[in-house]
């Protein structure tokens, strides 16, 4: 290999200008995975009860309402005394005095008079009597004047 090597550069030796290759070598690096063998897990699960005590705690909130009903000169603080939160609620009252003075009476008198009232009302009586008939329309049941008396209607109007 070397006589090779040298050869070239005999030729390039005679020429006038010499080149001279540069050469740059690169490696590149890359893994293959290659299987050796696997592994297998088995997992057993062991259940087991233990008993643990633990504070737990609980609260409650009372709600009091307290009636106060007395006048103050600005709005209260809410504040704490000891477990308990006091929240003032207060309302605004418009203070407005009246006074009842008589200024007049009036007084109704009743007077009760009678008089008679004559006049002279029209009234219509009428009365009806039921008769069936055939097919031809002939009369078929008529009442008879016992029968009349509860059969007759009669209506009486104000013209």
């Amino acid at each position: 290999m070397d006589t090779d090597r040298e050869q070239p550069l005999q030729d390039e030796e005679r020429s006038e200008d010499v080149v001279i290759p540069v050469v740059e070598e690169e490696v590149v690096a890359g893994a293959v995975p290659v299987k050796t063998g696997s592994v297998r897990v088995d997992k057993h699960v062991e259940k087991r009860i233990r008993r643990i005590e633990t504070p737990l705690v609980h609260e409650e909130v009372e709600v009091r309402r307290i009636p106060v009903n007395r006048v103050v000169t600005e709005v209260p603080v809410t504040r704490n005394r000891g477990d308990t939160v006091i929240i003032p609620v207060v309302e605004e009252q418009l203070v407005v005095t009246k006074k009842l003075v008589l200024k007049e009476e009036i007084h109704l008198i009743k007077h009760r008079t009678k008089d008679r009232f004559i006049k002279d009302v029209e009234l219509d009586r009428e009365s009806a009597e039921v008769h069936r008939l055939d097919s031809s329309g002939r009369v078929i049941d008529s009442p008879t004047k016992a029968e009349r008396p509860a059969r007759r209607r009669s209506l009486l109007r104000d013209r």
